[in-house]
C-alpha cells in the first residue's frame, strides 16, 4: 500500500484529547458516591480521592492530546484505571454477599438503583482497559506500531465505509463494552487476542452475575 492508501490505524497520527477518557472516569467517581457505606470495604471516599487526585495531576501535565512516548503519563492512567476498577471491584463484591446472605434489605428501588450503578461503573472500567491495552495503549496505537488488532472493529475489515482518518478512540470502546455487558457476547466488535477475549468474557460473566441477582432479589423482594 502506498501512504494514502493506508487506513490511519496502521500509520502514525495524532493522539486523541484527553478529554472524552477524563469524562467516563469523572462519571465513574460521581457514581460511587450515592452507593450505601454498607457497600464499601473501605472507607467510601478513599479510593475515589486517589483516583481523582491522579487524574487531576495527569490533567495538569497534559490537559490536551495524550502524549506517544510519555511512560509516566501511561503509568499514571493505568493505575487511574486499577484504582477505579478495583474501587468497582470491592462495591460488586460487597452487594452479591449481601444478596446471597439476605442483608440486602428489603428496599427493591435502592437494590435495582445499586446494581444498576455497579453495572454502568464495570462499562466504564473494562472500557478503559480495552482503551489501555489495544495495540499497546493510546500512544502506541497513534504511532501505528502494531500491525496486527487485538480488537477488530468494522472499519479495519471494510475501510471503504469509513473516512481515510478513522481510528478507535474511547468512545469506541466505550461502545465495545456496552454492547458486551449488555449481549453478554461480541457484537461487530471482535476480540483477536486471547487476553481480549478473556477480558470480555469476565466482564459478560461479571454483567451476567450482576443482573441476576439483582433482579432475582428485586423481584422477590417486591413479592
Amino acid at each position: 500500500m502506498t501512504e494514502p492508501e493506508t487506513p490511519a490505524w496502521q500509520r502514525e497520527t495524532q493522539t486523541e484529547q484527553r478529554w472524552a477518557v477524563a469524562g467516563a472516569i469523572a462519571v465513574a467517581l460521581a457514581l460511587q458516591l450515592p452507593l450505601p457505606q454498607t457497600m464499601t470495604f473501605l472507607p467510601w471516599w478513599l479510593l475515589p480521592s486517589l483516583t481523582f487526585a491522579l487524574m487531576v495531576a495527569l490533567l495538569i501535565a497534559n490537559p490536551g492530546r495524550i502524549s506517544k512516548h510519555s511512560a509516566a503519563e501511561r503509568r499514571i492512567g493505568l493505575v487511574v484505571a486499577l484504582l477505579v476498577s478495583a474501587a468497582n471491584a470491592l462495591n460488586g463484591v460487597q452487594l452479591v454477599r449481601h444478596i446471597l446472605d439476605g442483608t440486602i434489605g428489603d428496599n427493591a428501588l435502592e437494590l435495582l438503583t445499586t446494581g444498576a450503578d455497579i453495572y454502568v461503573t464495570n462499562v466504564i472500567v473494562f472500557a478503559l482497559w480495552y482503551w489501555e491495552f489495544d495495540r499497546g495503549g493510546p500512544g502506541l496505537r497513534a504511532m501505528g506500531a502494531r500491525e496486527f488488532p487485538d480488537f477488530l472493529f468494522p472499519q479495519m475489515s471494510s475501510p471503504e465505509l469509513a473516512p481515510k482518518d478513522w481510528e478507535p478512540w474511547y468512545v469506541d470502546y466505550l461502545y465495545l463494552s456496552f454492547t458486551n455487558a449488555t449481549a453478554f457476547s461480541p457484537t461487530d466488535v471482535l476480540p483477536m487476542r486471547p487476553w481480549a477475549k478473556l477480558a470480555m468474557m469476565a466482564q459478560s460473566m461479571v454483567s451476567l452475575v450482576i443482573v441476576v441477582l439483582v433482579v432475582a432479589r428485586a423481584v422477590n423482594v417486591l413479592r
